[in-house]
C-alpha cells in the first residue's frame, strides 16, 4: 500500500478532506497534495499528519481504538 493510499484511508476513517488536513498542519491544499502524489512527505511531515489525525506515524497510522492503515 502507498503512502498516498494509507493517507486517504486515514482521512476517510478520520472523516475529514485532503484540503482540510492541509490546513490544519500549516500548508496549501495544492502543495499537500504534490507532496503526496511525488510521495514526498518527510518522516516528520508523516508524524505531524499522524498527530493532527489523533494517531501516530509508524510507517502506518494507528489509532487509539487499535486500527492500523
Amino acid at each position: 500500500m502507498t503512502i498516498a493510499q494509507k493517507i486517504g484511508m486515514a482521512l476517510s476513517y478520520k472523516g475529514i478532506s485532503q484540503a482540510e488536513l492541509a490546513r490544519r498542519i500549516g500548508t496549501t491544499p495544492s502543495n499537500l497534495n504534490q507532496k503526496v502524489k511525488r510521495n514526498t512527505l518527510t518522516k516528520e511531515e508523516l508524524e505531524q499528519i499522524a498527530e493532527v489525525l489523533g494517531g501516530t506515524w509508524k510507517a502506518e497510522f494507528e489509532f487509539p481504538d487499535g486500527t492500523i492503515i
